[in-house]
């Protein structure tokens, strides 16, 4: 309290000192208004000038009072300080032609009322600018420009400039931007705050190393993902420290469009994706999940939190997560409540394997939505313990679907996995024969079902880029098992964006597939990931090939360029025909066969079973050799460079 009103107080004594100055200002105006008067021998009586710069100037304090204007901190004013200023000036000045004209004893000629008025306004303004102007200097001085980090502030356009006027007016910041670029040939060869402006942009290499630059900031929030691509794999090429100012959208959703510096940020590898982030239609959504109970299975997983996350938004009238490990359960849960304080929320710990408690809970939360995301999905170990990964994914779906018609469910979606494209793998053979059961639905039930097919998720639990982050926390080496090997990648909110869209539009039994672009190579993610953390791949961190894992292939597939796809509402995403009809009873005896072979008690009968039952199940080994096969098939003879692997259409 006393603190709050030593504050008020140096405010309050703040804003008499500048009134005292502009009272000074006001007195030394008038006094070379009356010089000039003298000068040009005008014969007006001294005592009636002086009546006439006492009302003139007490209308201008009128004025300056109502304006607020002394509440201002001149040391942060902008132009809309000086306007403001100006415009209360010129109020008081209007405010005083009346007893100038008609109640004082004798008038003014308009040139010596005008520069009564002038005269005031131009010292008033440069008293504040060059009080600015000193602190600003007083503040360099103290903290040496030399010992700051040089930076090229990558943009010129109003985010830039904004940007670095706040860098300029903080003394602590630990920058010194040494020059500007931009592509518009307009803006270069000129200054901005004393700051020079380059360009265009390609120059950059040749700027960071004559201003000696250890630091890019790229500030170009209206770009698209692709330039900024493209200027990011640059900057990061040159051995400099890389920060980016996002799009305003993201700024906005930090909630500080007016703090651009708290919006900077370190690049991240969501950035470097190959394509634009997919816009997902939120009005759908909303109506598609309003006032609906929602069941999230794997509700505590990276997809499965994700959509929880994006479901509580939508005001649901209540949001069930459903999860076998309580501790990512509760963190979802403390997070929602804390979040969304008026959520109806309700966690329930149990398996998908367990068909009478998921029965139990169909029928006590009674679920309108189901996002079914529960499942085993880490390739190497589902080879190692295929009947996990069936009893789990299979077996686990089949107890879900069948509960959800039971209970009259309106809507069920799976989301599911590029790998269930031609699966080289346990957990992709069983996550297609998880979109098996669900399509075999179509016209059997009251509940509408579709399943999501997406590529890798980035960042989410036991993907590839925190296993490289810990590998580069560890100095290396970051393994990769091949150099060869390229990948979809999406990250964790277009991932339950794109479940959430496909929920929304799902019609009988259909299987929904993201417009992924172009694949990304595993070795470039492994190289940009090691200079985002400040280092030089191969000479600070190195890489190595460890040999492709079990079940592992050197490409995934979408179906993006199958003639069994048709479009949707959203041009990202489409839809895949069924080829092959399938009934409740096909699916039922392919899970019979599981159930014999489960019965053994022997992993190669599972996986037997599984290639029984999922006829587009292939060996890696056989499925590599046919792609490699055909790469040098159609490699040029003259060729020595190594071929680009470009995704199969099936």
């Amino acid at each position: 309290m006393n603190l709050f009103k030593s504050l008020c107080k140096r405010a309050r004594l703040r804003s008499i000192f500048v009134l005292f100055l502009d009272t000074v200002v006001l007195v030394f105006s008038f006094a070379v208004v009356y010089l000039l008067n003298l000068a040009t021998e005008r014969s007006f009586d001294p005592l009636h000038l002086l009546h006439h710069f006492a009302v003139l100037g007490g209308c201008m304090f009128v004025s300056l009072l109502f304006f607020r204007s002394y509440r201002s901190l001149w040391y942060y004013a902008e132009s809309r300080e000086y306007l403001l200023l100006m415009a209360a000036l010129f109020v008081g000045y209007l405010l005083y032609l009346p007893f100038g004209y008609w109640v004082l004893p004798e008038r003014l000629d308009l040139i010596t009322s005008l520069l009564a008025f002038t005269v005031p306004v131009v010292t008033t303004l440069a008293l504040r600018f060059t009080y600015r102007r000193v602190r600003e200097w007083m503040k360099q001085k103290r903290a040496p420009q030399n010992t700051k980090t040089p930076l090229i502030l990558v943009g010129a356009g109003d985010a830039a400039v904004m940007l670095l006027e706040e860098m300029l007016r903080n003394p602590d910041s630990a920058h010194r931007t040494v020059c500007m670029m931009d592509d518009d040939m307009q803006k270069v060869g000129g200054q901005i705050r004393g700051v020079p402006i380059h360009g265009p942009i390609s120059r950059l290499p040749e700027m960071v190393k004559q201003y000696g630059a250890q630091e890019i900031l790229i500030a170009i929030p209206s770009a698209g993902r692709e330039r900024n691509r493209e200027i990011l794999d640059m900057s990061m090429s040159l051995g400099c420290k890389v920060r980016l100012l996002p799009d305003m959208m993201e700024i906005i959703a930090c909630n500080s469009p007016d703090k651009l510096v708290q919006s900077v940020r370190d690049v991240s590898i969501d950035d470097l994706l190959g394509r634009e982030a997919v816009n997902f239609d939120d009005e759908n959504v909303y109506r598609f999940l309003a006032d609906k109970v929602v069941m999230v299975t794997g509700g505590g997983g990276s997809i499965g939190s994700e959509l929880c996350r994006q479901i509580a938004k939508q005001h649901p009238k209540k949001l069930v997560i459903l999860d076998i490990y309580e501790n990512n359960a509760y963190d979802v849960q403390q997070e929602l409540r804390y979040n969304y304080p008026d959520l109806n929320l309700c966690v329930e710990i149990a398996s998908v394997r367990d068909a009478h408690k998921i029965d139990l809970l169909f029928a006590k939360h009674k679920p309108q939505v189901v996002f079914h995301a529960a499942a085993h999905k880490h390739v190497p170990l589902m080879e190692d313990c295929p009947e996990e990964a069936v009893r789990n994914n299979v077996f686990g779906t089949y107890n879900v679907v069948t509960a959800a018609d039971r209970h009259h469910t309106d809507r069920f979606i799976l989301v599911s996995t590029d790998k269930a494209v031609n699966p080289t793998n346990v957990m992709g053979a069983t996550k297609r024969l998880c979109e098996m059961i669900v399509q075999s639905m179509a016209g059997c039930s009251h509940t509408r079902y579709a399943a999501v097919r997406f590529g890798n998720v980035l960042g989410s639990n036991g993907s590839v880029i925190p296993l490289f982050k810990r590998q580069i926390a560890h100095g290396g080496p970051v393994t990769i098992t091949d150099k060869r090997i390229i990948r979809y990648f999406m990250t964790i909110p277009e991932a339950a964006q794109l479940v959430l869209q496909a929920g929304s539009m799902a019609g009988e039994s259909a299987i929904f597939v993201l417009d992924m672009g172009d694949p990304v190579s595993i070795l470039e993610l492994a190289e940009h990931l090691i200079r985002l953390s400040g280092f030089t791949p191969y000479v600070d961190i190195p890489i190595e090939e460890t040999g492709l894992r079990p079940g592992e292939k050197l490409y995934e597939e979408l179906l993006m360029r199958s003639e069994n796809l048709d479009s949707t509402s959203n041009r990202k995403i489409y839809v895949e025909r069924q080829k092959d009809p399938l009934t409740p009873a096909i699916v039922r005896d392919k899970l019979d066969r599981l159930t014999e072979a489960l019965a053994t008690d022997t992993s190669a009968e599972v996986v037997s079973a599984l290639h029984e039952v999922v006829p587009t199940f292939k060996t890696p080994e056989e499925v590599n050799a046919a792609k490699m096969a055909d790469l040098n098939y159609n490699q040029p003879e003259t060729s020595e460079e190594t071929p680009s692997l470009e995704p199969v259409t099936v």
